[in-house]
C-alpha cells in the first residue's frame, strides 16, 4: 500500500528504510554520504543528496551504533558484542574485535587514529583499525567503566563518556591510563546522549526528563559560572507537565548552534550561548532516535523512529527524512542592545 508522501516541511523522505527501529545516523566529514544502523541488524550507506541506498552489511544481531573512518569505510558497534570494519566498495566487512557484552557506542577518533567503543560490559576500548583484523593484533586497550556505557562523544584529544547512574568520565586519549576528570551528571535523570561542543570547551548532555545540560571542561570557577540546564520536550495538558526522553543532540559545523530530538516528535534548533530557542520544526510522525548534519551544516538528518520509551505498540514506520537547512533556523541572532 503506498503511503502517503510527507509534508515538505520535514524533509525529503529516503527511500529503502530500515525496517526496525533506527539508533542512530551519520553524515561523513568528507560528503553527503551517510551511514545508519538498526536494530534490523543491518548498517545501510546512503548517498543523502541522490537518495540512493549504496550499500548494505548485515549483522548477527542489532546494531546498535555506526560511525564513518572516510568515504571508502566505516565501524558498526552491533549487539552480538561485535565491533565490524566495514567497506563500502566491496560490500564486505570483518570484526575488527568483541566486548563481553552488547555494544552501545563507536567512534573514530582522527586526532588518534584510534576507533573508540564503549559497553554495556562497562568497559572502554580502543582500537588501532590499521592493524589486521582480530582482536589480539587491533586492542590498543581495555578501560573499566564504572557503569554500563550509554554514551560518548569526542572533541580533538578529549573523550567525554556518560554512563548509566549518571556517571561522566573525560578523558585524554594521548592517556587513557585514568580519567582526566570524574563528575556526575548534574541531571537527576538517565543520561540519554552527550555531545562535545565543536569549540572543546564542553558538552551538552540530555536525559531521559526533558532537559539538556551544557558543561565546561575547564574547572575555574568562571568557566563553572557558566554551566546551566534547561527543559525541553515537554508540554501541559490537562494541567499537567508531559515530559519526554531527549534522545538526539546534533551541533551545526558552522555556527555551534545544536539541535535536540525528543521522543514527542519534535526538533528543536537552540543558540547555547544566548540561552535561546531559534527554531522547532513541524512535528515528526514519531520518536527523533538521531540527528546529524552535514559537514556544511546545510543538510540535517533526521530519524523519526518509535524508540519503545512506551513499550510495545503500534506505531508509525522507521523513516529517515533529509531537510535542508535554512540560515535562519541556525545562525545565532545577533544580541540587541538596549538604548543608552
Amino acid at each position: 500500500m503506498a503511503s502517503a508522501a510527507a509534508p515538505a516541511s520535514l524533509g525529503r523522505e529516503l527511500s529503502d528504510p530500515p525496517s526496525d527501529g533506527i539508533s542512530n545516523l551519520r553524515f561523513s566529514n568528507h560528503s553527503d554520504l551517510l551511514l545508519v544502523s538498526s536494530w534490523d541488524k543491518s548498517v545501510r550507506l546512503y548517498d543523502a543528496s541522490a537518495n540512493v541506498l549504496r550499500a548494505e552489511f548485515m549483522h548477527g544481531g542489532p546494531v546498535l551504533d555506526c560511525c564513518f573512518h572516510d568515504d571508502s569505510s566505516g565501524f558498526s558497534a552491533a549487539a552480538d558484542n561485535t565491533v565490524r570494519r566495514l567497506l563500502f566498495a566491496s560490500n564486505k566487512d570483518d570484526i575488527l574485535g568483541k566486548h563481553d557484552a552488547p555494544v552501545r557506542c563507536v567512534e573514530y577518533s582522527y586526532a588518534a587514529g584510534q576507533l573508540i567503543t564503549g559497553s554495556w560490559d562497562k568497559t572502554l576500548k580502543c582500537w588501532d583499525p590499521r592493524g589486521a583484523s582480530g582482536q589480539e593484533r587491533t586492542l590498543v586497550g581495555t578501560y573499566p567503566q564504572p557503569e554500563r556505557v550509554y554514551s560518548i562523544s569526542l572533541v580533538g584529544h578529549r573523550l567525554v563518556v556518560a554512563t548509566a547512574g549518571r556517571h561522566v568520565n573525560i578523558y585524554d586519549l594521548r592517556n587513557m591510563s585514568q580519567p582526566e576528570q570524574r563528575r556526575e551528571s548534574s541531571l537527576k535523570y538517565q543520561t540519554r546522549c552527550v555531545r562535545c561542543y565543536p569549540n572543546g570547551t564542553g558538552y551538552a548532555l540530555s536525559s531521559v526528563e526533558g532537559r539538556v545540560a551544557m558543561e565546561f571542561f575547564d574547572l575555574s570557577e568562571a568557566s563553572q559560572a557558566k554551566k546551566y540546564a534547561f527543559k525541553c520536550h515537554r508540554k501541559s495538558e490537562a494541567g499537567r507537565d508531559i515530559v519526554y526522553p531527549v534522545n538526539a543532540i546534533a551541533f551545526h559545523p558552522v555556527y555551534g548552534t545544536f539541535a535536540t530530538g525528543g521522543c514527542d516528535g519534535y526538533v528543536n534548533v537552540w543558540d547555547g550561548n544566548n540561552k535561546k530557542r531559534l527554531y522547532q520544526y513541524s512535528k515528526y510522525p514519531t520518536s527523533i532516535a538521531a540527528l546529524s548534519f552535514s559537514r556544511d551544516g546545510r543538510l540535517l538528518a533526521v530519524a523519526s523512529s518509535y524508540t519503545f520509551e512506551e513499550g510495545l505498540k503500534p506505531h508509525e514506520k522507521d523513516a529517515i527524512y533529509i531537510r535542508g537547512v535554512n540560515e535562519i533556523e541556525v545562525k545565532p541572532k545577533p544580541k540587541v542592545l538596549p538604548p543608552a
